[in-house]
């Protein structure tokens, strides 16, 4: 620090003046040209290094490259505006394969009905159709299940047929059960048989996994 003297019997102290450091040049010149791949904002240097560099060569070197990504990044991709007054920058595709952060997933075990359906043929008709199938008889599309499904046809009509020998067999049980409840208790039947098949399979798919 500096003491000036102003007044006698009095002094003043002066912080120095710090002065601006030397503008770095834009303009990046190397013997081997960098390598880009502006997709990843990778730039590869292939100019060699001495073997004991110094750090402030290190550090000349990372500003250099940094700066001629930063030039080719300006004078190659096509810059845009939005409505908000933003700046976007369009990057290309990437050229450098990036490996994947983590393992292949394990190879998922075929079901039991997977299986079958391989060794047999059959292919699974459900995938690629839609969620509505056309009524010829209302003429319109209609759910295949759920509200108004066509899953429960039948099950609202005002007059249904009855089957003696089977109405017979219901008042002989005498649980009270009606025919038209028995869709119902057909259909909802069908789903548990579905759901216990399923968590069966699963529960073999987990077995497979665990004695790979």
């Amino acid at each position: 620090m500096d003491v000036l003297q102003a007044t006698p019997g009095a002094s003043v102290i002066s912080e120095p003046i710090a002065q601006k450091p030397d503008r770095f040049s834009v303009t990046v010149s190397k013997p081997i040209p960098h390598n880009f791949d502006l997709g990843n904002l990778l730039l590869n240097d292939f100019n060699p290094l001495p073997p004991s560099p110094s750090p402030a060569l290190l550090a000349s070197t990372a500003r250099e490259c940094a700066q001629s990504l930063i030039n080719q990044l300006l004078t190659t991709c096509p810059i845009s505006t939005t409505s908000s007054s933003d700046v976007l920058m369009t990057l290309p595709p990437s050229t450098t394969p990036l490996p994947r952060e983590k393992p292949l997933p394990a190879e998922k075990k075929a079901t039991k009905w997977e299986k079958f359906a391989a060794k047999k043929g059959i292919k699974d008709k459900k995938r690629g159709e839609g969620k509505m199938v056309f009524d010829e008889d209302k003429g319109e599309w209609v759910p295949k299940w759920g509200y108004k499904g066509r899953n429960k046809e039948g099950e609202g009509e005002w007059i249904v047929e009855v089957d003696e020998k089977k109405e017979k067999e219901r008042q002989e049980e005498g649980t009270g059960k009606t025919v038209r409840g028995e869709g119902r208790r057909e259909r909802k039947e069908k789903v548990r048989r579905g759901e216990r098949k399923q968590r069966a399979n699963d529960r073999r798919g987990r077995k497979g996994a665990a004695g790979v």
